[in-house]
């Protein structure tokens, strides 16, 4: 007879049940529950637990400084008893010279002791000496009346707490007076509030016999009720004049709190909006008993829930964490089945994509030749268009250098002919002259000839190095003399004769004659024509800022935006291509500058071209005009 065994079925269903991903899921999330409550818990409790020991062995800190602060002066009426002055007095309280001596006395003793005020009074509390004509407290007679030997009150002027110290004085084993020495607490209490700027984390309080906070860090707090005060204990502490002020708000704080462990409050702070504002806080006390004072520190709680909060999401974070390795393992195993199909056609898509490499490569080296060709015949278009820029410029200049040349021919012509004359009557000396005068004209010619047959040879962009700037301005301005001489033109120069740039001087002719030509060709109807070439130094001499201006109508705002755009020109037609700036712009940029337009400001009529050359030296700072 053979026995099924039914729990195998069962075996058998629970591993499917473990190896679907939604049992997975599920146990995930009742581990990061479970992770959240217990971290927030345990942390929680710690955090309050290391705020309390803090808050503890501060309390006794603020403790003993406050009882330092208030037996600092303990034994100083006892000491005062014994002085012979007062003694004096106390044997004639009457007597004026008595009451005065003891009050110098008084005053003395209160400034080396540093207190705020010393005086004698009668068991009734009439005032017979003092260190400073100030009146008794209030609670004197009742302070007398009870036998106390040290009381509080506020100072009605500041609002501060005095503390004062009394000494009984006997005659004959009768009570004959009382010795007062007053000092005050707001330097401690200063202390406790700047402490209570400092960090908001914890607050001091200090509450008399009558639970009203006499001194505080938190100044909205100064004179509130420690627990809860009714309206009828509220106009019994008002009418007892012990506060200089009304009666604070009510805290509600427990009337009996733990020292070590304390107890959680919530307190609403000032600026928070109230009640709604309120926040959690650790409360904890200590009592001064001698004193009859309530010491009480309240921690915030604020720190000590964030840092639960965090903990309690890294305990979450901790058991998703186990859920999810448990899934992970149990998902790996399924992972590794479909890895061998994967891999199968991973094999067959690289195939595939190395062939589709392949002839984008090919396409991509055609485009990049293709891009190569294209680059090689624009910079070719460029080399072309500059030097059809500058033989256009020579055959705008044609007719006034035709000029130039044949007023000096004609000139030759009339001296040789007069020469001749002058050999066959015997005047040597004249004729001397006459070569002279013709040899400096043919000199004139050959400069000017020899500056068009530079300026028209195309430049090579391989000769750039250091130039004289001023030689290069003079060459430019050689180029245009016949149209200058023509106008009238007044040219103003300020560029050092030793400066040397870093340019081709054949290019850099090129953009002074472009920016002179437009110079000029701005001034023909002014009545002031005036070309300034200037040189600034710049970033400490290491580079130079070249501007050309004149006094022309300039250019307008609307203009102003497209002065650098191909064919586009001011000029009217026929006169201007509108690449003259264009290029010259392409030149100055290849130079390592920017070529820039603006109309002349402080009241100027005319406009402004400026760019900036690297400087190569600065041999001589000689000026020069013209």
């Amino acid at each position: 007879m053979v026995v099924l065994d039914s729990s195998r079925p069962r075996a058998l269903h629970l591993l499917r049940l473990l190896s679907r991903p939604g049992f997975h899921l599920f146990l995930a999330g009742l581990l990061m529950v479970l992770g959240f409550v217990l971290a927030h818990r345990l942390s929680e409790r710690s955090g309050r637990e290391q705020l309390s020991a803090l808050s503890t062995e501060r309390l006794e800190l603020y403790a003993s400084n406050l009882a330092a602060e208030l037996g600092r002066h303990a034994s100083l009426p006892s000491l005062l008893a014994i002085d012979p002055t007062l003694q004096a007095l106390l044997q004639a309280p009457n007597d004026e010279q008595a009451r005065r001596a003891a009050s110098r006395m008084l005053a003395r003793v209160n400034v080396r002791a540093g207190t705020h005020q010393i005086f004698v009074a009668t068991p009734q509390g009439e005032v017979l000496a003092a260190s400073e004509t100030l009146s008794a407290p209030a609670r004197l007679a009742e302070a007398l009346a009870q036998g106390r030997v040290h009381f509080f009150a506020a100072d009605a002027g500041t609002g501060s707490t005095d503390f004062y110290l009394l000494h009984p004085l006997r005659q004959a084993s009768q009570p004959a007076g009382v010795i007062v020495v007053r000092f005050n607490l707001a330097p401690l209490e200063a202390t406790w509030v700047d402490l209570g700027l400092r960090s908001q984390g914890e607050r001091i309080l200090v509450a008399d016999d009558q639970d009203v906070v006499i001194m505080s860090s938190v100044q909205a707090w100064k004179y509130a009720v420690l627990d809860h005060a009714d309206p009828s204990r509220r106009r019994a502490l008002q009418a007892s004049a012990r506060y200089p002020q009304a009666i604070g708000p009510d805290l509600d704080l427990p009337a009996s709190l733990e020292v070590h462990q304390g107890q959680q409050v919530k307190l609403p702070l000032p600026g928070t909006g109230g009640a709604s504002g309120a926040k959690p806080m650790l409360a904890q006390q200590r009592q001064i008993v001698p004193l009859g004072l309530r010491l009480v520190a309240l921690s915030d709680l604020t720190e000590v829930r964030q840092r639960a909060q965090y903990a309690a999401w890294g305990g979450a974070a901790f058991g998703a964490s186990i859920g999810l390795l448990v899934l992970y393992l149990s998902s790996r195993r399924r992972a590794l089945r479909q890895l061998t199909q994967a891999q199968a056609a991973l094999r067959q898509t690289h195939a595939q994509l190395e062939q589709l490499v392949d002839s984008r490569t090919a396409e991509l080296r055609q485009t990049n030749a293709a891009l190569k060709t294209q680059i090689q015949q624009r910079l070719q278009t460029e080399g072309e268009l500059l030097q059809a820029s500058k033989l256009a410029v020579l055959g705008q200049m044609s007719a006034g250098l035709s000029h130039e040349i044949n007023q000096p021919l004609t000139a030759l012509r009339a001296l040789a002919r007069n020469s001749i004359r002058l050999l066959e009557n015997g005047r040597q000396d004249a004729v001397s002259g006459n070569l002279q005068i013709m040899d400096d004209m043919v000199e004139r010619m050959s400069r000017i000839t020899s500056q068009l047959k530079s300026f028209a040879r195309k430049a090579d962009e391989q000769l750039a190095g250091a130039v004289v700037l001023l030689d290069c301005v003079h060459n430019a301005l050689l180029l245009l003399e016949h149209r200058s001489r023509t106008l009238g033109l007044q040219t103003e120069m300020d560029v050092p004769s030793g400066l040397r740039v870093r340019a081709e001087a054949n290019r850099l002719e090129q953009v002074l004659v472009n920016l002179f030509g437009n110079a000029i060709d701005a001034m023909q109807h002014e009545a002031e024509r005036r070309l300034r070439v200037r040189a600034v130094a710049q970033d400490g001499g290491r580079r130079v800022l070249v501007q050309v201006q004149d006094s022309g109508s300039g250019v307008g705002e609307e203009d102003l935006t497209h002065l650098f755009e191909p064919f586009f020109t001011t000029k009217p037609p026929g006169d201007g291509l509108g690449l003259g700036l264009v290029i010259s712009a392409k030149i100055v940029q290849e130079f390592g500058g920017t070529l820039r337009a603006e109309r002349l400001g402080n009241g100027e009529q005319g406009m402004s071209f400026e760019f900036d050359l690297a400087v190569e030296s600065w041999e001589a700072m000689e000026q020069t005009d013209v």
